[in-house]
């Protein structure tokens, strides 16, 4: 009999793992046929089923279990010695291709991305960002960076920012001319800056209190679709925005602008770096992990 390759190993591990191909093949970073044709001849080679396949589901048969568990020491020894072999290489170099959003990319422009260039110079980092939510395997990048609760299931994620919230923010002038909002329904009465997103949906501001939930579809003249445009909007006096604190910290900080209904906008699970989990990482992408997890950052929700 002809002796199974170490990828289809790796497929049959990943399937495993993962419960289905479609996930198995983000996994690898392959296509789901390519890795449908890997797990067909490891069954050919080895002359029994691994896997019962129905149209929604994939499980192991019993060979299966037994096969998958005699199997998973080695590769884990094979991808321990890969790592440590890793870990004494040449510096990491290479193409870093990260997506993201544009609020976050500014956010994070100085803190990760600046520093990590000045760090490894032989790494080519390129960011890359857009509103909407893509498939970054599919689309060739080797990570993403998204709010923790838009992250794929199947990827594996580093929070970049424990914990980040949103503010209410106006002008002095504003404030002078309108008033100050006591309750978040007090917004509707208010000329507010309102935001679209990727989706071309208009954003419903999130507020929540002592397990009062509010989404508000707040009225205004201006809509726009970049935070750095709505703090300009905000700081004009044309009317209130919802924006990221760290986006408006400084303008707070200097009273250009004044934060409200604080005790509506609780923190929530920040930005994650994510990718997917291959079994051997690439020098590059394991420094920019290593970055982040040894660096605190300050940040806040973008849109």
């Amino acid at each position: 009999m002809a002796k199974a390759s170490l990828i289809e190993l790796e497929a049959a591990m990943a399937v495993a793992r993962a419960g289905g191909f479609r996930a198995a093949a983000r996994e690898l970073g392959m296509s789901s046929s390519a890795l449908s044709h890997a797990i067909a001849a490891l069954e050919e080679r080895l002359g029994v089923r691994l896997f019962n396949r129905t149209t929604r589901s994939v499980a192991l048969s019993p060979e299966g279990e037994r096969f998958v568990a005699e199997i998973a020491p080695a590769l884990a020894a094979i991808d321990g010695a890969i790592e440590h072999a890793g870990e004494h290489g040449a510096e990491p170099s290479g193409t870093l291709r990260i997506n993201t959003s544009l609020g976050a990319a500014r956010m994070l422009l100085t803190p990760l991305f600046l520093e990590y260039a000045r760090r490894y110079p032989r790494v080519e980092l390129e960011i890359v960002t857009e509103g909407a939510l893509v498939d970054v395997i599919g689309q060739g990048f080797d990570a993403g960076i998204r709010l923790a609760e838009a992250v794929p299931p199947d990827m594996i994620a580093v929070p970049i920012l424990p914990e980040i919230r949103s503010l209410v923010v106006g002008a002095p002038a504003y404030f002078e001319a309108w008033g100050v909002p006591k309750v978040p329904t007090d917004l509707n009465r208010h000329r507010c800056i309102r935001a679209r997103m990727a989706s071309g949906k208009l954003y419903r501001w999130e507020f929540e209190r002592r397990g009062e939930t509010m989404l508000i579809d707040v009225p205004g003249a201006l809509t726009l679709d970049e935070s750095s445009l709505m703090v300009e909007a905000a700081l004009a006096g044309v009317g209130l925005t919802y924006l990221a604190e760290p986006v408006v910290a400084e303008h707070i900080a200097a009273g250009r602008l004044m934060a409200l209904l604080e005790d509506w906008t609780p923190p929530y699970p920040g930005p994650c770096l994510y990718f997917a989990g291959r079994r051997h990482i690439p020098s590059r992408l394991r420094a920019l992990i290593d970055l982040i997890r040894s660096r605190p950052f300050s940040g806040g929700k973008v849109l």
